[in-house]
């Protein structure tokens, strides 16, 4: 019996995941055969990286930030010149402990659950208003109408901004995540351009809310915290412009792909709309399934071995979350998507650590609330059409998936 064909692998071409999405038969082989893989690097300059595909090595990774560095080269695995760098490492996803710790108590007390379930009834009328705007025309473009505005108008309803900045703001989180793809992006100016517009929004509602406080959570964390520390201008700037895309991005890109799921799995879509018991489960099943984002990047603080291989001081590592989330040795059917799975200690969200998401109640409510009110409001919602990926291997994200259903009224 001959050998099995070993395949090709590459983990890390943008056009892989555009024209297929996540490259699951890749992972499934590197789990089994090669989990931490040396890959070669498209960076001019760069050996290679070490590519983590085990979800124990990617859980390793992200909680010995002693051992596996964000700020020494980002999180990003895109490669920065030095100035660059430095400008990036004043960003709470590039930090480690104990700057990263101090930065992320400043905000964490405006992301407890408490705080975020004051949100809930913004979120259901955002939902509700949105499926409005569609229903009585029976079809829609997921993306651009659904999809995007929510998490946007949700992140304008935090910070106490006119909910009409979502379409500035889709605009703008598009040309910072669409790297890769030039149909977003056709130059890295085109990303730092719309990064400083974002800085100046954010900095306008500093100044706003140091002016006249609001009862809204921009205002909670300009406010001294229990020990007296305030965040300056900068850093509250600079929170702002990640909120916009890490708060962003992974949910549109969850209800993209989460609506895609259930138009893959039409048992899933009725039990959805069937059995109250699953209200508490599917969300983190679409996180799991969709895994928005794909990747992560660490740099080796000194020389250390992970699954039996000699990683070096200074080595790009790369945590593909992605297979993570379909690892056989920790989910039994890893390819079944089962929005009644109670047991999912999925990393979609993060494999623990200093840098586990900081919205991970914003997303699971901003999920709940969308995808309940599409099942009572549009419950044969349907596909349309070809949806168009985007060209990223970054974020596992959709620039339109088409839609249909049978139109129906708007709210009273």
């Amino acid at each position: 019996m001959s050998a099995p064909e070993i395949p090709k692998i590459d983990v890390i071409n943008p056009d892989v995941y555009e024209q297929g999405g996540i490259p699951f038969e890749q992972f499934d082989w590197l789990r089994k055969n090669d989990p931490v893989h040396w890959h070669a690097d498209p960076h001019e300059g760069v050996e290679g990286f070490w590519a983590i595909t085990l979800a124990e090595d990617i859980t390793f990774v992200s909680r010995n930030a002693d051992l596996f560095s964000a700020a020494e080269r980002t999180s990003m695995f895109t490669e920065y010149g030095d100035e660059d760098l430095e400008l990036q490492r004043n960003n709470l996803l590039f930090m480690d402990p104990p700057r990263h710790t101090k930065q992320r108590a400043k905000v964490n007390r405006g992301f407890t659950p408490r705080m975020i379930g004051q949100l809930r009834e913004h979120i259901v009328e955002i939902t509700h208003s949105l499926i409005d705007n569609i229903c009585e025309k029976g079809e829609a473009e997921f993306v651009r109408e659904i999809a995007a505005p929510l998490p946007l108008q949700t992140i304008c309803e935090l910070m106490g901004a006119p909910l009409d900045k979502a379409d500035w703001l889709f605009e703008k989180s598009n040309q910072l995540v669409g790297f890769d793809d030039p149909e977003l992006q056709d130059g890295p100016e085109i990303a730092k351009t719309a990064a400083l517009e974002i800085y100046m929004f954010a900095q306008e509602i500093a100044e706003a809310r140091r002016a006249e406080p609001k009862n809204d959570i921009a205002t909670k964390l300009l406010e001294p915290d229990a020990e007296g520390n305030v965040m300056s201008d900068e850093e509250f700037n600079l929170f702002i412009l990640m909120l916009t895309i890490a708060g962003n991005e992974t949910t549109r890109t969850a209800t993209a792909g989460g609506i895609l799921a259930f138009f893959e799995h039409p048992d899933q879509w009725e039990r959805l709309k069937n059995d109250p018991s699953v209200a508490t489960t599917y969300a983190d099943e679409i996180v799991r399934w969709t895994s928005p984002i794909n990747l992560f990047r660490r740099t080796a603080t000194r020389d250390v071995e992970l699954g039996g291989k000699s990683i070096k001081k200074g080595d790009k590592v790369v945590l593909f979350y992605g297979s993570g989330n379909r690892d056989e040795t920790v989910y039994d059917d890893p390819y079944t998507f089962d929005i009644g799975r109670a047991a999912n200690p999925h990393i979609g969200f993060g494999a623990g650590g200093p840098h586990f998401c900081l919205g991970t109640h914003l997303a699971r409510l901003n999920l709940t609330v969308l995808f309940d009110a599409l099942a009572q409001r549009l419950p044969d919602l349907q596909l349309n059409g070809t949806p168009r990926r985007l060209r990223s291997n970054f974020v596992n994200g959709f620039k339109e998936i088409p839609v249909r259903f049978t139109p129906t009224p708007r709210r009273g």
